[in-house]
């Protein structure tokens, strides 16, 4: 596969509030790589809080979305570096969602937050920068810390992003291998004895090279990559592609990812990676690990439960131990 030679002007020292710097002092500072996912889905939602909510009114229901999201953030903002919204749960309300999605992105990042959009945007190069202008950097409309990205349209609608995080201290995960089971049918595909997540990765390698700081201030780059936990095989091996790479991790919990499938994200120091949690968390009320426990009048506390149980998980299965040592 050619590739397209990127190049841009970096300074020579990584600045301290670079992204990368960024989460890897959060990530540090809470001691855990846990993120949780910020998917409000109606029917999930305790009872107590959307009693005669009117589904049919997205007012409404985007108002439950926004007090939920933010009793969420309330409960692990103490706990955990980050939390990941998922534009489209927001979305499919139209103007009264995308206002509670700004609103939620607001409050996380009071509560000192770093915010990930999970939005896995991309076109032509033009309306790649307009993707990027909205929603990359504390200076942008949507103000997101760093935004999911699609690598299929090539090079050329990949460097807008890169370059306004860049400017903007903010970062990118691009999709190399996806948790679902359908991801299989493109990205394994194989040219020349070597699927096509490897070339993704490779590129996502180099990209993630150019933007590291040259004294070291941080290890990994800007550019990072979505990695699902359903594939821990290809996660190691793809750790061993990409060196400099922040792994964003999907597929913990309720898809049956567990610690130890992650393990090969980490670095020796317990960096490298940061591993999403959603309905698992969100929801933990509802599962029949928390359900008898708590009950749905204690789903605050299933939720603080399941955060705490997941950290200590990591810790204990994986290198990311060493960050409370």
């Amino acid at each position: 596969m050619n590739y397209t030679n990127i190049k841009y002007n970096i300074a020579t020292q990584m600045k301290k509030d670079s992204f990368s710097a960024r989460l890897t002092q959060k990530i540090q500072a809470k001691q855990t790589p846990v993120l949780v996912g910020l998917d409000p889905r109606f029917e999930l939602i305790p009872d107590s809080l959307k009693k005669s909510v009117d589904t049919q009114n997205p007012f409404a229901v985007a108002t439950l979305f926004e007090r939920f999201c933010k009793a969420i953030i309330d409960i692990i903002s103490p706990l955990v570096p980050g939390v990941k919204p998922q534009c489209a749960f927001f979305e499919q309300l139209g103007v009264p969602g995308m206002q509670c999605l700004s609103n939620i992105i607001e409050y996380a990042r009071q509560n000192d937050l770093l915010v990930i959009l999970d939005g896995k945007r991309n076109d032509i190069g033009s309306t790649a920068s307009a993707y990027a202008n909205a929603y990359l950097g504390s200076n942008s409309i949507w103000k997101a810390d760093a935004l999911t990205v699609s690598p299929y349209l090539g090079d050329d609608s990949l460097s807008p992003f890169v370059q306004l995080a860049e400017e903007r201290q903010a970062g990118i995960f691009v999709l190399v291998k996806t948790s679902n089971a359908g991801g299989a049918m493109f990205q394994d595909l194989v040219s020349n004895n070597k699927p096509i997540y490897q070339y993704v990765a490779e590129y996502v390698e180099r990209l993630s090279e150019e933007s590291c700081s040259l004294n070291q201030l941080t290890y990994y780059g800007n550019v990072g990559a979505v990695v699902g936990a359903t594939w821990s095989t290809q996660l190691s091996e793809l750790r061993s592609i990409m060196k400099k790479v922040w792994f964003l991790v999907p597929g913990y919990g309720s898809q049956g990812g567990t610690a130890a499938d992650v393990a090969g994200a980490f670095d020796e120091n317990g960096l490298g990676a940061i591993v999403n949690n959603s309905r698992g968390i969100l929801f933990a009320h509802r599962s029949a690990r928390y359900s008898d426990l708590f009950g749905e009048n204690q789903w605050e506390k299933a939720v603080e439960t399941a955060t705490r149980q997941m950290i200590e998980s990591l810790a204990a299965e994986t290198s990311a131990g060493k960050l409370k040592t």
